[in-house]
C-alpha cells in the first residue's frame, strides 16, 4: 500500500515545470529579500502591509510601512511605473500580504509575495528594525 505521499501521483515533469516556474512569478522568500537588501539592490519595494502599530514594533528593515487597506491608486503613483511591488505581513498564518498583492495586481502593478512574511524572516535568523523608521540592512561588500 503506497504512502500519503504517494497515494496520489506526482505530476508529469512538464506539468511540474509549469506549476514551479509560474509560482516563482509569484512569490519571493526572505533569503533572497534579505540577499538583495544587504547588496544594495533595490529593484522592488517592500511593502509591510501590516498595521503600524506592527510595524513600529518589528518590521524587516528596508520596508515601507503601507497596510493594504491604505493601497490606492493614487498612493502608488509616487513610484514610476512597472517598478516591482513585494508585499509581506507577519507570517504564513496571516492573508495581509496576499490582500496587498490583490490590490496592487487589480491596479495593474508587478507584485509578488514574500513568503514566510515575519515568521519566515525570524526563522531564517535575521534581525527586525523597530520604529517608524524604515532602517536598513548594513551592506555587504564583495570580496575583493
Amino acid at each position: 500500500m503506497p504512502s500519503n505521499v504517494a497515494i496520489v501521483p506526482a505530476a508529469a515533469s512538464a506539468e511540474a515545470l509549469q506549476h514551479f516556474s509560474r509560482k516563482l512569478g509569484f512569490e519571493t522568500d526572505c533569503w533572497d529579500v534579505h540577499d538583495a537588501l544587504s547588496w544594495g539592490v533595490t529593484d522592488f519595494v517592500l511593502l509591510d502591509v501590516r498595521s503600524p502599530s506592527l510595524y513600529a514594533q518589528g518590521h524587516v528593515p528596508g520596508a515601507l510601512s503601507l497596510p493594504h487597506g491604505k493601497i490606492t491608486a493614487r498612493r502608488m503613483a509616487e513610484w514610476p511605473d512597472g517598478t516591482l511591488f513585494v508585499t509581506y505581513c507577519a507570517g504564513p498564518h496571516c492573508n495581509g500580504a496576499d490582500k496587498g498583492a490583490l490590490r496592487l495586481a487589480q491596479l495593474g502593478l508587478p507584485v509578488k509575495l514574500m513568503i514566510g512574511g515575519v515568521t519566515g524572516w525570524l526563522d531564517e535568523g535575521f534581525a527586525l528594525a523597530t520604529g517608524e523608521a524604515q532602517g536598513d540592512l548594513a551592506p555587504r561588500q564583495a570580496a575583493e
